[in-house]
């Protein structure tokens, strides 16, 4: 470790906000390098003399800031450069990130049956009350989760789509297996909000923080609603970029 910054109590300046500093210095000096793990709270406590609450605090604030990636039951971590999520008529994530020159990965992480609220009635088309299935997927760049979605299709239209997705791990190739070679996004609403405990655990976030939240709308040639979505980023991991 460098020394760059000393810890002055003295100098009117918050002991937090030093050690803070002080990690950012560790950072550009390339002690830390993009993706790895910095010193624990215990550590970087007993290096100054100070108790975890006032550690904490310093790398609360540069989690904030996007420097640090804190990952539950893995440690604190200097985040990645966010990756460009582009938005376009043919959103595609394998290949986005394919094309970024990083390792696409993903699973299902659940799935269910429901009936169409107002909300899903409207998207897809359908009348209200109509059996639908929900897929809950997880997808990872690089071995690290980066977003986790909730996609609903009609029942009755798709019958092998489960199956086929289980299989393919692909909703692209999923929706061939049904008969739809091809589809399109026809609306995409990206929101904001805080990630809620069951997110945070599987995204491996601290309750609190930020993700993206985007509500998409796919059709197929014919423009028939096909999927509905509510995608939620973790915001300090992927950016959103609208293309037209």
């Amino acid at each position: 470790m460098t020394t760059q910054v000393k810890i002055d109590r003295g100098a009117g300046i918050a002991v937090w906000r030093q050690i803070a500093e002080w990690l950012k210095a560790e950072i550009a000096a390339g002690t830390y390098a993009e993706g790895a793990r910095v010193p624990t709270e215990a550590d970087i406590a007993g290096r100054f003399d100070v108790n975890r609450h006032t550690v904490r605090r310093a790398i609360a604030a540069l989690t904030a800031e996007g420097i640090l990636r804190a990952d539950q039951g893995r440690g604190t971590f200097v985040a990645a450069t966010a990756i460009d999520y582009p938005i376009r008529s043919r959103t595609r994530f394998s290949e986005i990130i394919s094309g970024q020159d990083r390792t696409p990965s993903g699973r299902m992480i659940g799935s269910g049956t429901e009936p169409a609220d107002a909300l899903l009635s409207e998207a897809l088309s359908v009348p209200l009350g109509t059996p639908l299935l929900r897929i809950e997927t997880l997808r990872v760049v690089d071995g690290i989760p980066v977003l986790v979605g909730t996609s609903w299709f009609e029942q009755a239209r798709f019958p092998g789509l489960l199956a086929a997705y289980a299989e393919t791990g692909s909703f692209t190739k999923a929706l061939s297996v049904c008969g739809i070679d091809d589809y399109t996004r026809k609306q995409s609403k990206v929101t904001a909000e805080l990630v809620d405990q069951e997110d945070a655990a599987v995204l491996g976030l601290v309750s609190g923080q930020p993700v993206l939240v985007v509500e998409s709308l796919n059709v197929d040639p014919q423009g028939t609603a096909t999927q509905y979505t509510r995608t939620r980023m973790a915001a300090d991991r992927l950016q959103v970029v609208i293309e037209n």
